[in-house]
This record gives structure tokens, C-alpha cells and sequence, in this order.
């Protein structure tokens, strides 16, 4: 059952009243916020295991996505292992102070009303947590060997661009505070996708501060998406902030970025679309990090296509600048070279059919980077580097430390 507007207001409670009281009952939980927005947006599912869909942004209710990096049907191309958490409970928030709330009218909303109103004398405080750095999962040595495996092969002309990610695990004196990790993010990144999303079937929160777009879908039809990759920090060495027009790029960086910009706009090709707006590229700035974005636009109504976000979903994902070029040959160098599952890293995730403003739904989908698992005490963050014949494997590494920077920076 779809999420109705049941019109109560209970209190005053926060983003943590709602997630704890989700976690209290088990229940699957997503809190966002959008680049360059002060809302932030929280929905709960009743649904204890989550539904496994096809990202179908045209028939799926209000909801959020996150689905795992390798979700490919391989008979039919279509993801398959999508999770999707139904907003039977709805909260926008301003400033932590809920501005619309809606909860199913049902058993499960009348539960989950009680249990909220019952956190008011009882809130969670911040603690102060400590955690230490347990020994990398895959070694520096093993990473660097990997990357020179991929360059030889990419100079033999096997394949274009591969993507190999790695993982650093944290263990903390205790569980972290999920909602505070995500409001620290929010502050340090404005521009950034920011989410927290709690899957209690597999023991998991998953939080990140992605600045990819995959796919997007506004209330008029407007479709988006980007292309992000090539990557530098935002400082120099003395610690002040570079300018973007000031942002030096190399042969290999350049040529990673286009690598990404030529596989949309070969999707466009396969679909035959040919109405595009394509923009740059130029220098983004995402935290502490520097990348080139290229971004693309078309007006579905204008060229009579309402499904494009669905059918560039499953063209794109996963993208090049996650798995590489061409995708069947990247994907199996992955598969072979990289120790451990991604999960839902490099994945995507996102809110569906979702009301923003009085314009009608919208629907958002990042590429899920920049991210960290919880499991108890228990943290591993994912950071991976696109890789071209021109790549010089330390260097690589040295852009995944980079890169984990973005979670470790509001941990520490």
C-alpha cells in the first residue's frame, strides 16, 4: 500500500526520531538531501525484506532505489536485484523541523506513530566515538600490481578503460550515529548528493556523498545526466583552495573523461535520440576532490519519449566511469582482479516519484560513490580509479586515499 497523507503531525520530531524509531522496528529507512538544497527528505518502508525490482521509473510508486553494482540480468540486460523501500512514511524537513509528514494509515503506520511518540523524553545523544584503521583488505602492493595488469592490457589494445576499486575498513569503539554522519556531510558537502539508507535484512547502512548524476526525470520531463571522471585534489600543495579555471589536467584525464562522455552518447545512438544539449566539459569541484563534468539534457516531452530516464537507466549502468570500456570486457577484468564483493557500491541508488514542490514528482538517481558500509562498529569505505593506458599505477592509489578523504574528513 502506497503512502497516504494521513495529516497527523506528531510533536516536532527530527531526522533521528524517524530513523531510530525505523530501526527499532526493523524497518528499511532512506534519508537524503539533494545537491545545492537545505531539505532533506527521509522516507521508512513497512516492508521488512525489501522487493527486488526493475527500475522502472515510470510504474514504480513514491519510493527509493539502491541497487548493487553488478544487478545485471544477463538473458535480458535488465537490472534485477534492485532494492526498492516504498515511502509508506514521508518527511520533509527544514532545518531538522518537519515541514510535511505523511504515514500510511495502517497497522504498521499506527505502530510506527506510537513508537515515535514515545522517543520524546528518550533521544539518543551524540557520543564520542574513536575508531582505528584495521589492515587494508587489499594491500597497496596488491592494488599497484593490479593497475599494471590493467595498463599492459589496455596497451596490448584489450580494452579501453577499466575501473579497479579497493577498501579500507575502520572498526569504532561503537556503533556511529548514522543521522550525525549524514548531517556532517551535508555541511561539508552542499553540492553533493548526500544519503543514508538503512537495510536491516542485511545488517547494513550505507552512506555517502556522491557527486555523480546517473539519471534524472523533473516534474516537466526534463531528463539529465553526467559525466564525471578524471580527478586532482582541490588544493594546493600549501593547503589553499585552486581555482577551477586554474585546474590543470593531463592527457590521461582528459582522455578518462571522454572516454565516459562517448559511451552516453552512444546510448543516445542506440535509441536513436538525437535532440541532446551537451555541456562542457568543465571543472567540477566535489569536496576535496577536483573532476571534469560534461553534462546532457533533453526535454522528453519535447521529443515525444517519456520512458528515456527508464531506458538510459539500464543502458547506462553500469557506467564507464565505474566499470570501464567496452563494459563486458571491463566488467570481467573487475571480476577477476578486485578481492570482494562492491555490494552497493558503484551501484545507484535515489528517491523515485517523489514530490519535491508543488511542480509534481521527480525522480533522482546518483551513482553510488563516495560511500561507506556500517555494519555495527564496523565501517568499510569504497573508493576506486579509472584507469587508461597512459595510468601510472601509484598514482592510482594515491586517488582512492584521495577519495576516501570525503568520508574519513567528517569521521576523524
Amino acid at each position: 500500500m502506497q503512502a497516504t497523507d494521513s495529516s497527523q503531525r506528531i510533536g516536532q520530531p527530527t531526522p533521528t526520531d524517524f530513523w531510530e524509531t525505523a530501526y527499532t522496528l526493523g524497518l528499511p529507512a532512506a534519508l537524503w538531501r539533494l545537491p545545492n538544497q537545505r531539505h532533506k527528505h527521509l522516507i521508512v518502508s513497512f516492508d521488512e525484506t525489501l522487493p527486488r525490482v526493475s527500475a522502472d521509473l515510470e510504474e514504480l510508486p513514491a519510493g527509493f532505489l539502491i541497487s548493487p553494482f553488478d544487478n545485471l540480468n544477463t538473458e535480458t540486460e535488465t537490472p534485477a536485484q534492485t532494492l526498492f523501500l516504498r515511502a509508506d512514511v514521508q518527511a520533509v524537513f527544514s532545518e531538522n523541523a518537519p515541514t510535511a509528514t505523511s504515514i500510511a494509515d495502517t497497522e504498521a503506520g499506527n505502530r510506527f506513530q506510537q513508537t515515535i511518540a514515545s522517543r520524546t523524553d528518550n533521544q539518543r545523544t551524540d557520543q564520542e566515538i574513536t575508531f582505528v584503521t584495521l589492515p587494508d583488505a587489499g594491500t597497496e602492493q596488491e592494488y599497484v600490481t593490479n593497475v599494471a595488469e590493467a595498463v599492459e592490457a589496455m596497451q596490448r589494445g584489450e580494452f579501453r578503460k577499466v575501473v579497479l576499486a579497493r577498501t579500507k575498513q575502520l572498526c569504532f569503539s561503537d556503533a556511529p550515529n548514522a543521522v550525525a554522519l549524514f548531517d556532517k556531510l551535508c555541511q561539508k558537502y552542499p553540492t553533493a548528493f548526500v544519503s543514508a539508507v538503512s537495510i536491516p535484512e542485511k545488517g547494513q547502512i550505507w552512506i555517502s556523498a556522491t557527486p555523480e548524476r546517473l539519471v534524472s526525470v523533473d516534474a516537466v520531463g526534463i531528463f539529465r545526466t553526467n559525466a564525471l571522471a578524471g580527478t586532482q585534489s582541490a588544493f594546493e600543495a600549501d593547503g589553499t583552495p585552486k581555482l577551477p579555471q586554474d585546474a590543470m589536467w593531463s592527457q590521461k584525464e582528459i582522455e578518462e573523461q571522454a572516454i565516459v562522455c562517448r559511451y552516453i552518447i552512444e546510448c543516445f545512438k542506440k535509441i536513436r535520440l538525437r535532440e541532446y544539449i551537451e555541456e562542457g566539459p568543465q571543472t567540477v569541484i566535489a569536496g576535496n576532490l577536483m573532476h571534469l563534468g560534461t553534462s546532457f539534457t533533453v526535454d522528453t516531452q519535447a521529443v515525444r519519449y517519456p520512458q528515456l530516464g527508464t531506458v538510459m537507466l539500464r543502458l547506462l549502468h553500469p557506467t564507464s566511469a565505474v566499470c570501464g570500456t567496452p563494459r563486458d570486457l571491463a566488467f570481467s577484468f573487475i571480476k577477476q582482479h578486485e578481492s570482494y564483493d562492491r555490494e552497493f557500491y558503484s551501484g545507484f541508488l535515489g528517491p523515485v516519484n517523489i514530490s519535491t514542490n508543488d511542480a509534481g514528482p521527480a525522480s533522482d538517481l546518483f551513482v553510488h560513490i563516495r560511500c561507506m558500509k556500517l555494519e555495527g562498529n564496523l565501517a568499510t569505505l569504497y573508493a576506486g580509479a579509472g584507469l587508461t593506458e597512459y595510468s601510472i599505477p601509484e598514482r592510482e592509489w594515491q586517488e582512492t586515499e584521495m577519495k576516501c578523504q570525503t568520508l574519513l574528513s567528517v569521521i576523524q
